[in-house]
């Protein structure tokens, strides 16, 4: 189970550059309520000005993996946030 979430968080960081289209309607779309758009820039701040590492970034590799997790967190919770109709557009569902 853990080893299939592992290799699903993989999948998503190396197309996460399809996300972005995602992104810009969310917060542009008049569907996601202010909260929702508040709370998914909230958590991309805190991160940003408070960026608590668990694992060094000196140690390289192992030093940016706890920073993409982080990231990929925040924007699965966006999705998760994200009204049905939005997530089938963009076949997040």
């Amino acid at each position: 189970m853990y080893l299939f979430k592992f290799f699903k968080r993989i999948k998503f960081i190396l197309t996460f550059w399809k996300f972005i289209p995602f992104l810009k309607e969310f917060f542009l779309s008049k569907e996601v309520p202010f909260r929702k758009k508040g709370i998914s820039v909230i958590l991309l701040l805190v991160y940003i000005f408070f960026p608590y590492d668990l694992i060094p970034d000196f140690l390289l590799v192992l030093g940016i993996f706890d920073d993409v997790v982080i990231a990929t967190f925040i924007l699965q919770r966006t999705i998760q946030m994200a009204p049905e109709s939005l997530k089938e557009k963009y076949r997040l569902t």
